[in-house]
């Protein structure tokens, strides 16, 4: 089935492997560009992946300070968010103090928390040992609110390019609930609910290195999260830290990242234990009513 059009991207954390599909990409002499699962004349290959790359180790790490025959064990995040963890240590040889389980807490935002001291059983001799770290943004404690968002941009009307559980990307948990909208770059986007922007991406130009391309992420009260993405290069005009209300502005719409064209992806996601996942949501007006050309809608 071909589609007279469809914009495509993924969210998902670097640590987890892609989902991806592979259709068919075609233009025709109007340079209308369609998109199917069976191969034609001149089709080129298009995959679309289900994953977006936040980058976080540098903002929540280990930091393990030395110590005459000790090792304590810190975990920093110097992020503007709550983010879950777990440790757990590997390989033990002459190491005492290490938990028999593994350690899994909340960090609050831009905390640090000693979460180990690892003493030697034979002083002067070395520890050996390996960490085992995970982590996710959010608290899982959290539970989401009722909310309808109003529309997360200025202009329009435009269209819905693919809706939730889309065939092309919006299947992957971390993406399943997500829409996008056609719409011209440049396009104002603004926030569609209040809270404090978590992380931003505002460097990359066209596909660039990340397949989310730019966005900024931002943490709502009740624990949720707001992701906006694909966004122009140099377009973003907030920080991160800093707190938004609705209809702050924060970019302009682009066509960075895994796009197949120009659109905004916004997705709404919390964290169920250890994992970000798609939560389904709804806008305060019909965009339902839009043609969802993932769904082969016109």
């Amino acid at each position: 089935m071909f589609l007279s059009l469809l914009f495509a991207c993924g969210l998902v954390l670097a640590s987890t492997s892609a989902v991806a599909m592979t259709i068919y990409k075609s233009t025709d002499a109007n340079g209308v560009v369609s998109y199917s699962d069976r191969p034609s004349k001149g089709a080129q290959v298009f995959v679309f992946r289900d994953r977006m790359v936040e980058r976080l180790e540098r903002q929540v790490f280990l930091d393990i300070k030395k110590q005459k025959g000790a090792d304590a064990v810190f975990v920093r995040n110097d992020l503007y968010a709550p983010v879950e963890i777990e440790l757990s240590f590997a390989g033990l040889r002459n190491v005492s103090g290490a938990p028999s389980r593994p350690i899994r807490r909340v960090l609050p935002a831009r905390s640090n928390l000693r979460l180990a001291l690892l003493t030697a059983t034979r002083p002067g001799k070395p520890l050996v040992y390996t960490p085992r770290f995970e982590y996710s943004l959010g608290d899982p404690a959290g539970t989401a609110q009722a909310y309808r968002y109003p529309l997360p941009w200025r202009g329009g009307p435009f269209r819905l390019s693919q809706g939730a559980n889309g065939q092309y990307s919006h299947y992957g948990p971390k993406n399943r609930y997500a829409m996008d909208i056609a719409m011209p770059e440049g396009t104002p986007i603004i926030a569609a609910r209040g809270g404090v922007v978590v992380k931003t991406e505002n460097h990359q130009t066209g596909r660039g290195t990340d397949p989310s391309g730019n966005f900024v992420r931002v943490l709502h009260d009740d624990g949720t999260m707001g992701v906006y993405l694909h966004l122009q290069k140099g377009s973003v005009s907030v920080r991160e830290g800093q707190r938004v209300m609705v209809g702050t502005p924060l970019a302009l719409s682009g066509n960075t990242g895994n796009s197949s064209g120009p659109h905004l992806h916004f997705v709404v996601q919390r964290n169920t234990g250890l994992g970000l996942v798609s939560i389904p949501y709804q806008f305060n007006q019909p965009v339902g009513d839009l043609p969802n050309f993932a769904l082969g809608k016109q």
